[in-house]
């Protein structure tokens, strides 16, 4: 890890600040640049996912994993949907094919957590193509919900560490993270519940869907954040990485976003960009009366 000589708690926030912006010019000004930091994020999680899994005694296949990254990457970003479920299965298949030709034990736990790397650390976080791309007639593009949904994770962060550290009382996920506590967990989903009504204001939502995208967010922020510690935990690692001064690897810091990001673009796309088919089932439901 690089040494700023500074406090733990000065780097972090450094490094927090010097990354939060890189990320949001690279949402901003879309396409290729977001398209770098997606590939930065998906070489760089995938290391340190595999690596972990090598602390468990299991042999993931960051090449496959690799490939099916490169293959999925250029399939979103050219809107080739219609071959997402092809690539999906004809990697699927790469993952037993590896095993196969590599006999490394435990087998089946090597070829699961390809599968698992490849989706985890790849499927889902294109998403955030997806979401970018959003558009309809009230919105030109889906870059207001992008920023909606980090800054609802963000404050999510920042309300369960603070709330948490100081009225902490009641522990979340007890063997999974001892140090999340109820009271932080609520904290981090108030601040983030203020801050996606306040974006929402400002796009012109609707105050019940801005509602809707803090509580996703928070949500699904708080479980990612669980999901990558049981991963950790399990496998007897502390940190993802070293990467990040003050934050551990690249994992720590955007697992947050992992799961996050797909179920915010699907609720997005379906009830907000979309919504011809809410207009079906209302008058479905009212054709039955």
């Amino acid at each position: 890890m690089i040494d700023l000589g500074l406090n733990k708690n000065a780097t972090r926030m450094l490094t927090g600040f010097i990354m939060g912006t890189i990320v949001m010019c690279c949402i901003i000004v879309g396409g290729w640049a977001l398209l770098a930091l997606l590939i930065l994020m998906l070489v760089a999680g995938s290391a340190e996912y595999v690596k972990i899994l090598n602390h468990k005694g299991f042999y993931p296949s960051l090449k496959v994993i690799y490939l099916t990254e490169a293959i999925l990457t250029a399939v979103v970003y050219y809107k080739r949907f219609d071959l997402v479920a092809i690539t999906l299965t004809v990697c699927a298949m790469c993952s037993f094919m590896w095993v196969l030709f590599r006999g490394r034990q435990p087998y089946i736990a090597n070829v699961a957590t390809t599968l698992l790397g490849m989706v985890y650390c790849g499927w889902f976080p294109l998403h955030l193509i997806f979401l970018r791309d959003l558009s309809c007639e009230k919105y030109d593009s889906g870059l207001g919900f992008v920023v909606l949904m980090f800054i609802s994770v963000i404050l999510t962060d920042i309300g369960c560490y603070y709330i948490g550290s100081r009225f902490g009382k009641h522990k979340l996920a007890p063997v999974i993270s001892p140090n999340k506590t109820i009271e932080g967990s609520l904290g981090g989903a108030f601040f983030a519940l203020i801050g996606a009504m306040v974006i929402g204001l400002y796009l012109g939502t609707y105050w019940y869907q801005a509602l809707l995208c803090g509580l996703i967010c928070t949500a699904f922020a708080q479980i990612g954040d669980l999901c990558e510690s049981l991963i950790k935990r399990d496998a007897g690692v502390k940190d993802s990485g070293t990467s990040l001064p003050g934050h551990g690897g690249f994992l720590d810091r955007t697992d947050s976003f992992i799961l996050t990001i797909p179920i915010m673009y699907y609720f997005c796309k379906c009830c907000i960009f979309h919504t011809e088919w809410v207009n079906t089932v209302v008058n479905t439901v009212k054709g039955l009366f």
